[in-house]
């Protein structure tokens, strides 16, 4: 069984519960910028310093939210992240080691109608607060699988309103 305090680390119960709320609303606006195509909020969440592993990307992290919104803007027609569990340990009392489980789900025109790209993996990240202010410090993502599957829409076009995307 785990105990609180072996869960809050060397933070107070406090503290360690700001810091989780901290690290989690980061993650979700890492998610929220990448399917908005919003450079500004990805870049956001890293550290100035702060730096990304994507194995087929290694670099700032402000680097990779130019990068990667270019990318799926002329790549996919939409997408969609969706977090896990966070495993979050408190390492010391401004560092923070996470993994999160993640699923993306890019659709995709070609020539032969649209497609999903089906990804699942893992957010390993470092955080570390400056300041307060708790942000990535480096991330590496790891790959579990991947999958593509044709689409056949459910609906008829316009009968939602469409997402927003920058």
């Amino acid at each position: 069984m785990t105990i609180p305090a072996a869960m809050n680390g060397p933070l107070s119960a406090v503290d360690a519960v700001a810091a989780e709320r901290a690290i989690r609303r980061c993650l979700l606006d890492y998610c929220r910028g990448v399917d908005r195509l919003d450079e500004a909020m990805i870049a956001s969440v890293f550290h100035a310093d702060g730096t990304a592993d994507y194995g087929t990307f290694n670099g700032l992290g402000a680097s990779f939210a130019r990068g990667v919104t270019r990318m799926l803007h002329s790549h996919a027609v939409a997408t969609t992240h969706f977090l896990g569990d966070s495993f979050i340990e408190f390492t010391s009392p401004t560092t923070a080691e996470t993994e999160t489980q993640v699923l993306a789900w890019h659709r995709v025109r070609d020539n032969d109608g649209e497609f999903l790209e089906k990804f699942a993996g893992r957010y390993h990240d470092r955080f570390e607060c400056r300041g307060g202010d708790w942000r990535v410090a480096h991330r590496r993502l790891t790959h579990d699988w991947d999958a593509i599957e044709r689409v056949t829409n459910a609906f008829a076009p316009d009968t939602f309103h469409p997402s927003p995307r920058a």
